[in-house]
């Protein structure tokens, strides 16, 4: 098709462009008698209000000459009056306002009904004066012919009957029902009048009930009209509150049974939900052993309701249900499920296996989703009732964290933690020694879970999956942990796309770290994090870096993120990405906070040199203010000492108590070495033992404050470390069951919890071995003597203690040199 010319396409000559403006030029002209006849210069005049007057003066002025929408406006601004001018208001502009409301449109009805109840509400008058100058106006306009408008006025006077005295709700609101409440009435007077029965019920005596409301609540129990018979219905478990128990059965209960067999769905609904209200009024009980068993029956019935029988065939012979039937059968079994930690009340936990473990399979194995997803929200209060007996449904747990559908897992994994502690345990509060001895599949399906969640586009649920699986440390084993766990997640920090998930990953794989039990696995994983993530190539690595130091400052102790992760951590202040120095200044103070002075000195210098490096050479404007401002907030803050503070109290015994676990970790993995070699050690050490388990029992009557010993003493002859190695691992396998299992949620707020009982009881339990100190200097690696420091090792990590002049010329692009820098961590000796 050969192209069109030019001026075919379109005409650009002077001519043309004249006529299209002259074509504007009367779309203008149209427009603008239609502009000049929104206003004439009557209504503008009408519109206009003198300046002189006061608010009391234009709102009277407005409510009588001006339009709609400023009366509208005025009836709006009624509580902002009364609060100013009360006795005026109700003297000059209340009257105009009555008058107004006879004739006013919807928006000013509405308007009205929420002004009077926010006066109400606010308390401007009393309430003698309320009822006196409002009430009135409110029951004049509840029944109003448009119903959004009525049921505006309706609210606002159920609201006014929990002020008004007796004799008020009895002359101006009971007496008037009477008339009001019949048949003759119309349908929006008989609607109201069943909803202010409900509300008058629990505000007189049993007897003015009997006399006056209850006749009236039987005839709109059989009123001709469904909506009324409804309505009146849902009332019936209100006014069962205030007559009693034995008038609601005399009463209140035959007119439901027969609005339980009502010709209208609505009806019938009505009366089963009441019914199910007023239970909790009767005896628990009230069902003899026959009606009990008929009452189980049912209901499994309706939990298998629509589905083929084990044959593959219904009982009843009936058709296959269609399409609408099945919906209406799978909402059935929904609801069911919904209500299953009842039914477990109901039938008694003990009686769980032989009367609803089969249905509690059917409900776990349904195959709707909705069904399912509803039994998972409820396995954590079954597993709670079930208690001692919770192991009969741990192959439910496993078949629901295999589920295809992730809505089921998600609603699983809420109260995953929770749900793992009472199968691991039994439901007792006592710590099972072989862990996962009863769920031996759940490993592979807690790992299974993961990958089908991963693998999805539903980041927020495996975001879930990974922050519940911190869970783990007190569930199953380190070992298991580490090797079928702990990989996992420095994968998902170094693959995974999705910010929310990776910080997650970084924070679960820090709180695996926390409670690892073998010294070289741990040191792995930290060589790992400082080469791949805080060394990586990429940007990105290096800023979960520095996500993964917050999460070590907030769950370790302060020296252990000081001797692993202090100098990596400071030398990304001459990164070339401008993201990660500007990640970085943001973390600096949570970085200064992890020092002591004065045995972290020489770190203290290293942390200002970088700062003012970067003040005299950063360029980038953006993390040149960062930088200035986190120069302000560093100088303001205050150092922590190596003595205890009184204003760090506190936070120094918390991470006393996580410098103490840490210690006792690698306390346990040697002495657990130790106690495997001496399996076969003669009779004479065995009854040593005893006898220093029976003195450790002894000096833990030892005062709290005992004194602690020097840092550096540990000039003990060779019998006395043997005694305090063997004291230790008392100690050590007491801890093991205490301290080394804490609940989930502590480690959540470990750092705002007040560690004194904890710290205490650490104290108390040292013993005759006291000549080691739990203190600031004793097992610190800023002491002078390297032998007592926790982490001391011979297992080399890479660090960053080099001079880190160097690093900036090491990096090009965002990314590291092929060879990435490596430098052995040597153990750091504090000043003098």
């Amino acid at each position: 098709m050969p192209p069109l010319p030019l001026s075919a396409e379109m005409d650009f000559s002077q001519n043309s462009l004249f006529g299209y403006i002259e074509d504007l030029q009367e779309l203008t002209i149209i427009e603008r008698p239609v502009r000049r006849s929104l206003k004439t210069p009557e209504e503008i005049e009408r519109l206009t209000v003198d300046e002189e007057l006061n608010d009391i003066e234009r709102a009277v002025y407005l409510l009588s000459s001006g339009q709609d929408v400023q009366g509208t406006s005025v009836v709006a601004n009624l509580p902002f009056l009364m609060r100013q001018n009360p006795a005026e208001t109700l003297r000059r502009v209340l009257p105009k306002v009555r008058e107004v409301l006879h004739v006013a449109g919807v928006d000013m009805q509405l308007t009205a009904a929420a002004s009077f109840l926010t006066i109400l509400q606010e308390e401007s008058v009393s309430i003698q004066t309320y009822s006196h100058s409002f009430l009135h106006s409110i029951l004049q306009h509840v029944e109003h012919r448009d119903a959004g408008v009525s049921n505006a006025w309706l609210e606002t006077l159920l609201s006014v009957i929990e002020f008004l005295p007796k004799e008020t709700l009895r002359h101006e609101i009971l007496n008037p029902l009477v008339s009001k409440a019949q048949l003759s009435q119309t349908l929006q007077s008989r609607l109201v009048s069943c909803k202010l029965l409900g509300k008058l019920a629990n505000k007189f005596e049993a007897h003015i009930i009997k006399r006056e409301i209850l006749p009236l609540v039987k005839s709109l129990c059989q009123d001709v009209e469904y909506e009324v018979r409804s309505c009146m219905c849902r009332q019936l478990d209100i006014i069962a509150q205030g007559i009693g128990t034995e008038l609601t059965k005399s009463v209140v209960l035959p007119e439901l049974i027969e609005l339980a067999r009502d010709e209208s769905s609505s009806v019938r609904l009505a009366a089963f939900e009441t019914l199910v209200n007023l239970l909790e009024m009767f005896d628990a009980g009230i069902l003899t052993p026959d009606q009990h068993v008929r009452f189980l029956e049912f209901y499994k019935k309706l939990c298998t309701l629509g589905l083929p029988q084990e044959n593959g065939h219904n009982d009843n012979q009936v058709p296959p249900p269609n399409q609408e039937q099945e919906k209406r059968y799978a909402s059935v079994r929904k609801n069911c499920a919904y209500n299953f930690p009842a039914m477990i009340v109901f039938v008694d936990p003990k009686n769980f296996h032989m009367e609803l473990y089969s249905t509690f399979f059917c409900l776990c194995h349904d195959p709707e989703v909705p069904v399912r997803h509803t039994i998972a929200i409820c396995f954590y209060e079954v597993s709670k009732l079930l208690s001692s007996g919770v192991y009969l449904i741990y192959k439910e747990l496993i078949a629901l964290l295999q589920d295809e559908s992730l809505e089921v897992l998600d609603a699983l994994i809420d109260h995953l933690p929770e749900t793992l502690e009472l199968l691991t345990t039994g439901g007792e509060s006592s710590v099972q020694e072989n862990k996962l001895l009863a769920v031996p599949d759940l490993i592979p399906a807690l790992t299974a879970a993961e990958q089908r969640a991963a693998g999805s586009l539903k980041w927020r649920t495996h975001e879930k999956i990974l922050q519940k699986y911190a869970c783990l440390p007190h569930i199953i084993s380190s070992d298991q942990i580490y090797y079928r766990f702990l990989h996992r997640m420095f994968t998902i920090m170094i693959t995974n796309n999705v910010l929310p998930v990776q910080k997650a990953a970084s924070r679960t794989l820090c709180i695996f770290l926390r409670y690892n039990r073998k010294q070289e696995q741990r040191h792995e994983i930290i060589q790992k994090l400082i080469e791949q993530l805080g060394q990586g190539k990429s940007y990105w690595y290096r800023l979960r870096f520095l996500d993964t130091c917050e999460f070590i400052i907030e769950l370790f102790s302060k020296s252990f993120f000081c001797k692993y992760f202090f100098l990596p951590a400071l030398e990304l202040t001459h990164d070339p990405v401008a993201n990660v120095r500007m990640k970085l200044c943001y973390l600096l103070p949570k970085v200064k906070s992890t020092l002591k002075i004065p045995a972290d000195k020489h770190l203290l210098q290293q942390l200002e040199l970088c700062v003012r490096k970067l003040l005299c050479q950063e360029k980038d404007k953006d993390v040149l203010a960062i930088v200035k401002r986190t120069v302000l907030e560093l100088d303001r803050m205050e150092m922590s000492m190596d003595a205890f503070q009184k204003r760090f109290y506190e936070k120094d015994l918390l991470d006393q108590e996580k410098e103490r676990e840490e210690l006792l970790l690698l306390e346990m993995e040697q002495l657990e070495k130790e106690k495997q070699q001496n399996e076969g050690r003669p009779s004479s050490d065995k009854i040593f033992e005893k006898k220093q388990r029976r003195d450790s029992k002894t000096s833990a009557v030892l005062p709290k404050n005992i004194p602690m010993a020097v840092a550096g003493s540990s000039s003990c002859t060779p019998s006395t470390s043997k005694e305090i190695k063997k004291s230790k691992l008392v100690r050590s396998q007491s801890f093991s069951s205490q301290a080394l299992h804490p609940k989930y949620g502590n480690l959540e707020k470990c750092t705002g919890k007040n560690s004194t009982t904890g710290y205490a009881a650490s104290v108390s339990g040292i013993g005759k071995s006291s000549v080691l100190s739990y203190t600031d200097d004793s097992f610190r690696t800023r002491n002078s003597s390297g032998n007592t420091s926790p982490y001391s090792s011979n297992t080399s990590l890479p660090s960053t203690s080099h001079n880190m002049s160097n690093s900036v010329d090491q990096k090009s692009n965002g990314s590291k040199d092929a060879q990435p820098r490596k430098a052995t961590l040597k153990s750091r000796k504090s000043n003098p």
